[in-house]
């Protein structure tokens, strides 16, 4: 009998990744939910859909990612991206089941001169780092068997940068981009690689899980037109700049980039190069020239 494997938020990037990369492992029977299925804020509907279930391993994708949206509504952010893990620890606790909770490299305050390490202290400086802080927390606080994955730039199935910046270029010659904030654009597939090959172990803890390399998002942007074969110029700007032209934009972290430590010393689970991941999933959207 196969393993049930909840993933909530289903519909979103990497939950529509796992449920591809799941489905041709017959070990494990892919269980997606919704908001319009299970509201992961309540707490009562939580755990009576667990015990329904009986997961193996519950995979929580769901998240307020908006992050100027954060910025405005606090306290709906606290909800979805801490109460929601809270009441996900504290089912899968009850039902005996694993618990792998995504969060973000926005838990870090973006000051590094290198990239950080699962060891290195958070400090946000976002509503939306610290409401994912917080989920962190309440998942060490409530879960028995819990893996943390702190992912960064992601892209997959869905809104992303990646189909924002390629649907700006169909009508424009020149795009703005920052030029200095640096991180690991990763890949949905990439990731739902690594939770697969992470269900069956028992080595818990916190894990950064991205794409290896780093770079800009003007470079990311760069790229992303060359593999594509467009001819659309990437202007520079600075954060400052940006902020300039959108004051209500929240503050990003300047370097946020990752380090993979726990995945290198401690598994044989790797990530493909950014480059790589980038130019795998423009060729699956037909946009690699």
């Amino acid at each position: 009998m196969s393993e049930k494997i909840v993933v909530t938020g289903c519909n979103g990037q990497l939950g529509r990744a796992l449920s591809k990369e799941l489905a041709s492992d017959s070990t494990y029977e892919y269980v997606g939910t919704d908001v319009d299925v299970l509201d992961i804020t309540d707490a009562e509907a939580v755990l009576k859909y667990m015990q329904d279930i009986k997961p193996y391993a519950v995979v929580n994708c769901a998240a307020y990612t908006n992050v100027d949206g954060c910025e405005k509504n606090e306290e709906t952010a606290m909800k979805i991206n801490a109460l929601g893990p809270r009441n996900l620890a504290c089912a899968a606790s009850e039902t005996g089941a694993k618990f792998v909770h995504i969060s973000t490299d926005y838990v870090f305050p973006g000051d590094g001169k290198r990239p950080y390490r699962e060891t290195d202290e958070p400090a946000p400086v976002s509503a939306y780092g610290r409401t994912k802080l917080a989920g962190e927390r309440f998942t060490r606080d409530f879960s028995d068997k819990w893996f943390i994955l702190r992912t960064a730039w992601l892209y997959g199935d869905g809104k992303n940068f990646v189909r924002t910046m390629l649907s700006i270029a169909e009508n424009h010659d020149r795009v703005s981009v920052v030029d200095d904030q640096l991180g690991n654009p990763t890949s949905a597939a990439e990731l739902a690689r690594a939770i697969h090959r992470l269900l069956p172990a028992r080595e818990y803890g916190i894990y950064h899980a991205t794409c290896e390399g780093i770079c800009s998002w003007a470079d990311f942007t760069e790229e992303i037109f060359r593999l594509s074969g467009l001819k659309t110029e990437v202007e520079r700007i600075s954060s400052e700049e940006y902020k300039r032209r959108f004051p209500e934009s929240a503050s990003r972290p300047a370097y946020s980039a990752l380090d993979n430590y726990m995945f290198r010393v401690g598994t044989d689970i790797r990530f493909a190069d950014w480059h790589d991941a980038i130019r795998e999933y423009l060729k699956e959207e037909g946009r690699l020239a």
